[in-house]
């Protein structure tokens, strides 16, 4: 049995991935917080766990590490924003998402690493936040740059095992997430894109598919975000 851990794995994204990875015969766990995820999928096991809380982490990985004894594929998917303006971002703000986003990612890499097979495949959620500043979330844009520069260290950590660790960095995407935005400024994004509209999760979750079956891919942020940005 393949084995997939998937954080933030029950909505948006992070929910196509997974059934994705089902699709593909894997068993995942997939990190979830906020309101209890009942629906009930053969092989999916969705686990409440705050990533903004060190201990939940290590409880986590102690609660894995109980269950089996390897791991071929990694998503770390979890991300969190506050939408507050710079001089308005608290410590608290700021700490609770680079937790969320890179500390907890990069706990789990490195305590999940004697577990993990040659051959194995290391995905993060980057973003065009981390390419491109945008709007009022500036705290947010940093994790995720943090992300890409994660990504492209862990190679060298990976080097020679076969194992690959790619991001794929996502423009604006129909998620959950994005149905909470004002129209007016869906419209705004929309013409900032040469698509004229978001991504379907269907077509961002066709880049983690791609980085699972190529093993060539290796170390790259590998951006689909409809031309934003092109005028």
């Amino acid at each position: 049995m393949k084995y997939a851990i998937v954080t933030g794995g029950t909505s948006g994204i992070g929910f196509g991935v997974a059934k994705m990875l089902l699709k593909k015969g894997y068993y995942v766990f997939a990190t979830y917080v906020g309101e209890e995820f009942k629906e009930e999928i053969p092989n999916f096991n969705p686990i409440n766990i705050d990533q903004s809380c060190r201990d939940k982490v290590y409880n986590f990985i102690k609660y894995i590490k109980s269950q089996i004894d390897h791991i071929d594929c990694l998503v770390c998917n979890s991300g969190v924003t506050i939408r507050k303006n710079f001089t308005e971002t608290t410590d608290q703000d700021w700490d609770k998402m680079m937790e969320v986003s890179v500390n907890s990612h990069y706990i789990m890499v490195r305590e999940f690493f004697p577990i993990i097979p040659k051959g194995s495949r290391i995905i993060f959620t980057g973003s065009q936040m981390g390419l491109m500043p945008h709007a009022t979330v500036l705290a947010y844009g940093v994790t995720k740059a943090a992300i890409h520069g994660l990504t492209k260290n862990l190679v060298k950590e990976f080097e020679g095992t076969g194992t690959t660790v790619n991001a794929i960095v996502p423009g604006f995407v129909e998620t959950p997430w994005q149905k909470e935005k004002p129209e007016e400024i869906k419209q705004n994004i929309y013409r900032k894109t040469a698509i004229h509209r978001f991504a379907t999760v269907d077509e961002i979750v066709d880049a983690y598919r791609f980085c699972i079956d190529n093993p060539f891919i290796n170390g790259s942020l590998i951006e689909i975000n409809g031309g934003y940005s092109y005028k």
